[in-house]
């Protein structure tokens, strides 16, 4: 991620759908040991953190139940229909937090608090010492969480009826971050800080570049500041869909890596994205997961594709999203081998 020399790539694993842990089992995944061992490749990293989530959950309830569904009031506050016989996502049937209604509530729950450190803390950091990955610390989620607390709708309404409460949800959110290295990065140097967010569709983001702009960027900076003073100067975004338009604001708010930089219907190219944004640009994924379906040939075909940008640094190959079902053990063992054949 620094560009310095090197000679291969790091062989990582992140996960597949749950159907395709299915089919593998049927095609001679040992389920008596963890896929990465099976595989022979390694985790993203190891990870550290205290609990940044809304403190305490709501309580959660099944209102309705089927053979096919659930209906569940979830520990974020969202009443949600879940399947019960394949992966999708739920439907969203209702929220407690909805702008200014139920904000106060959320609020309360967003706070610094003793209780969201670990007990184990001081093992943690020796676990993740020892385990010879990077280590990453939580950075949250400044406009992701917000999407699931309330919903896609309530979120496109509130960023323009009451752009000051907007602004203030994701500084409280922020405000917790940091709260958090402060609690843990004085004991452990960290490699990375990650954060998810999700905001983007097949033609762009959820959310203005405008509003994001205004309203999100300032709050980006402050945590890669913090994270700077104390010695991280790597900062991911775990976001899926078109993120182009969004790129140079993560940048200019700090965050350095893009993840999975997923292909898509739109067919995104993270060899011009480096050459428009430079070495400022890191990348994990980039990998088109559908290729990986196709065989062999696909799938030499797609690392051929990559291997300028491996050559330069500043990435690492990774599918670029959740293995899809269809994909055969015995292609993804191949890609994974041939990644572990490159040498530099």
């Amino acid at each position: 991620m620094h560009y310095g020399s090197f000679d291969r790539m790091p062989v990582m694993h992140w996960a597949g759908w749950g159907e395709t842990r299915q089919e593998w089992l049927q095609q001679g995944l040992n389920p008596d040991i963890s896929e990465h061992e099976f595989l022979m490749a390694s985790g993203m990293g190891a990870g550290i953190s205290v609990n940044l989530d809304i403190y305490p959950l709501f309580e959660e309830k099944v209102l309705e139940e089927t053979d096919s569904y659930r209906v569940i009031r979830q520990g974020d506050g969202v009443i949600a229909k879940h399947s019960k016989i394949q992966s999708v996502i739920p439907q969203y049937l209702d929220y407690v937090l909805k702008g200014q209604e139920g904000w106060d509530e959320f609020k309360k729950r967003l706070q610094p608090d003793p209780a969201r450190i670990p007990s184990n803390l001081d093992e943690q950091i020796c676990n993740c010492c020892a385990s010879g990955l990077p280590v990453c610390i939580n950075a949250g989620s400044l406009v992701g969480w917000i999407r699931n607390w309330m919903g896609v709708e309530n979120l496109s309404y509130l960023c323009y009826d009451d752009r000051p409460l907007f602004r203030e949800m994701v500084n409280t959110i922020a405000d917790l971050v940091i709260w958090g290295f402060d609690q843990i990065l004085p004991k452990i140097t960290a490699d990375a800080a990650t954060s998810w967010e999700d905001i983007c569709f097949r033609s762009g983001p959820l959310i203005s570049p405008k509003i994001f702009a205004e309203a999100v960027v300032p709050a980006h900076r402050r945590i890669s500041d913090r994270l700077r003073y104390y010695g991280v100067d790597l900062y991911s975004v775990d976001c899926d869909g078109y993120i182009d338009d969004l790129i140079p604001l993560w940048l200019e708010g700090g965050v350095n890596i893009m993840f999975p930089f997923e292909i898509g219907a739109w067919n995104a190219d993270p060899m011009a994205a480096r050459k428009k944004y430079g070495r400022q640009l890191r990348i994990f994924g980039g990998i088109n997961k559908l290729e990986l379906a196709k065989g062999k040939e696909s799938i030499d075909a797609e690392i051929e594709r990559r291997k300028p940008l491996m050559a330069e640094g500043g990435y690492i190959p990774l599918p670029d999203h959740l293995i899809i079902p269809g994909t055969k053990l015995s292609d993804y063992r191949y890609y994974l081998e041939k990644i572990r054949e490159l040498r530099f």
